[in-house]
């Protein structure tokens, strides 16, 4: 399967004292970059859930956000943990005595202290085990979005594909003709010069100036990355950098093809298969 980068779900599961509120948003990015807004009482569980999404996901932004919402007042009682507020105050008394002068921490100062301030007593194990279970069903519906929205690029870079396969086809078949009017425009001025021109060397330059603009190659090179991209797209998986590459490789036999165009019908299939080399680019940006 194909899967898009741009995805989003969101899930709220009830419980006993409240109401757990769980959002997974991701983006197009290089590399898999996971971050986390979780409360106090779940800090512990980051670097588990980390891992979730390592496993799960390959590449993109993703954006992770856990809610407690509690109906009891369970998670909105302040409470202070006095045995570490004591220890902080004995750390700041033994520090004036060091440095022989008064220091003090304002009641707001000592609030923002990390730790200061703990948690009320919950089931811990049953909170966690709750906020895994609902996290894997929201990335779950993540990654079901990200395989609906890498179905339908699929079938948009699938359509480029014909439109360009249908260019080359045009292209290679108006060729010969192309070469041969080319050769006789070539004669036909070369014998309106006024000096003699020696028979074998001009030949010799006609069949240079052939192999000069002669397109086969590029158009060969053309089908063959053409037919890759498709391959790539029916394998599926982590794909969008080889894709991305393909669309470089694509892209450079087009200006190849530009810049031998002597013809106005090629010159404009080449502009023709940039465009739609630039549209697949853009979607492919979007591809895991």
């Amino acid at each position: 399967m194909i899967y898009s980068m741009t995805a989003f779900a969101r899930e709220q599961q009830h419980l006993p004292w409240g109401t757990m509120i769980c959002e997974i948003r991701s983006v197009n990015q290089r590399h898999l970059d996971p971050s986390f807004k979780l409360p106090d009482a779940l800090k512990e569980l980051e670097i588990p859930l980390r891992e979730i999404v390592r496993k799960r996901l390959g590449r993109g932004k993703v954006e992770c956000a856990v809610r407690l919402n509690s109906e009891t007042g369970e998670f909105t009682t302040m409470q202070i943990n006095t045995e570490f507020a004591a220890q902080l105050h004995q750390a700041i008394q033994d520090l004036s005595r060091i440095f022989e002068a008064p220091l003090s921490l304002s009641a707001l100062d000592l609030l923002k202290w990390p730790g200061i301030m703990q948690d009320p007593e919950v089931d811990r194990q049953a909170l966690n085990s709750a906020t895994v279970s609902l996290f894997t069903r929201v990335l779950d519906h993540l990654i079901d979005m990200r395989m609906r929205e890498g179905g339908e690029l699929k079938e948009l870079i699938l359509g480029k594909l014909i439109e360009i396969d249908r260019i080359i086809v045009v292209i290679r078949t108006r060729m010969p003709e192309i070469l041969k009017n080319h050769r006789l425009q070539l004669i036909a001025k070369l014998n309106g010069l006024a000096q003699e021109l020696d028979n074998s060397r001009l030949e010799q330059e006609m069949v240079y100036l052939a192999q000069k603009v002669d397109v086969e190659e590029e158009l060969d090179r053309l089908s063959t990355h053409i037919e890759e991209v498709k391959r790539v797209l029916a394998t599926g998986g982590t794909v969008g950098r080889r894709l991305d590459f393909l669309m470089q490789e694509l892209n450079r036999e087009a200006n190849t093809l530009s810049s031998k165009a002597v013809v106005s019908d090629t010159s404009l299939g080449a502009v023709d298969l940039k465009v739609l080399i630039e549209q697949m680019r853009e979607q492919i940006q979007n591809i895991e």
